[in-house]
C-alpha cells in the first residue's frame, strides 16, 4: 500500500530566506528603536527611524538575497552546460561514469550499468544533474523566489516594533519593545525549528539569545551617545 511521508527537504530554499528575513527584521529593527530611545530624542526620530530601519533593510535584504543566490544559479547553470555537452561529445563515457556512481553507493557493476542506461534513456541529463552535481529541482536557486520571500519576511519581522514606536509612550518604549521582541523571537525561533524538524526548544532560545545581545549592545552605544550629546 503506498503511503506519504513528510521531507524537509523542499522547504530549504524559503524556509532559510523566510526565517533569516524575520529574524533580521524584528532583531535590527527593535534594536535599532531600543538604541535611538536610549538616547532621549523625540518620538518622531523613533518613528522615523524604525520606519527608514524598515524600508532600508528590507530592500537590502532582497538585493542581497538576489544576488547571492543568482551567482549560485549560473554556478549551477554552468555546471548543467557542461554536462550537456559532455553527454554530447562522449556518451559512453558519461553512461560508464554515472554507473560508476551507482557502484560506489552499493549496486552490483551489472544492476548499475542496466541502472544508468535506463536513466540516461529517461533523461540523462536528469540522472546526470541529480547523481553526478548534486542538483535537485526541489533545491535549484530560484533568485526572485529568495529574494521577495527575503524582503516580506524583513517586513513582517519589522512590523511590530515599528508599530509599537508608533503607539506606546516614550517612558515605556524601551522595555515594551525588548519584552515584545524576545516573545516574538521565542515563537519565531521555536516554530522555525519545529518546520525544519530541529529540536524547538533549542532553536527558540538561540535565536532570543542573540536577540536580546543585539538589542543590549544597542541601548549601550544608544544611552553612550545621548550622555556624550547632553
Amino acid at each position: 500500500m503506498a503511503h506519504s511521508e513528510l521531507h524537509r527537504g523542499e522547504r530549504v530554499g524559503w524556509l532559510r530566506a523566510a526565517v533569516l528575513g524575520a529574524n533580521d527584521g524584528l532583531i535590527s529593527t527593535s534594536s535599532l528603536i531600543v538604541g535611538v530611545a536610549a538616547a532621549a530624542p523625540e518620538r518622531a526620530a523613533v518613528v522615523l527611524a524604525a520606519v527608514a530601519g524598515l524600508v532600508a533593510g528590507a530592500l537590502a535584504m532582497a538585493a542581497g538575497e538576489y544576488v547571492s543566490v543568482s551567482s549560485q544559479k549560473d554556478t549551477e547553470q554552468a555546471d548543467l552546460d557542461r554536462e550537456k555537452r559532455e553527454l554530447a561529445t562522449s556518451p559512453e563515457s558519461e553512461r560508464v561514469e554515472l554507473a560508476g556512481i551507482y557502484v560506489a553507493r552499493g549496486l552490483a557493476p551489472d544492476l548499475a550499468t542496466q541502472v544508468a542506461d535506463q536513466l540516461m534513456a529517461h533523461d540523462a541529463l536528469g540522472a546526470h544533474a541529480r547523481d553526478e552535481l548534486g542538483i535537485h529541482e526541489l533545491t535549484r536557486a530560484r533568485p526572485i523566489q529568495a529574494a521577495v520571500a527575503s524582503a516580506a519576511s524583513f517586513a513582517a519581522g519589522a512590523a511590530p516594533p515599528a508599530m509599537l514606536a508608533a503607539l506606546l509612550p516614550a517612558g515605556a518604549l524601551g522595555p515594551s519593545i525588548v519584552a515584545v521582541t524576545l516573545a516574538l523571537l521565542l515563537v519565531l525561533g521555536g516554530a522555525a525549528a519545529r518546520l525544519g524538524g530541529a529540536p524547538t526548544l533549542r532553536g527558540a532560545l538561540r535565536v532570543a539569545f542573540w536577540g536580546a545581545v543585539a538589542m543590549a549592545c544597542t541601548a549601550g552605544v544608544g544611552r553612550l551617545f545621548g550622555a556624550a550629546a547632553g
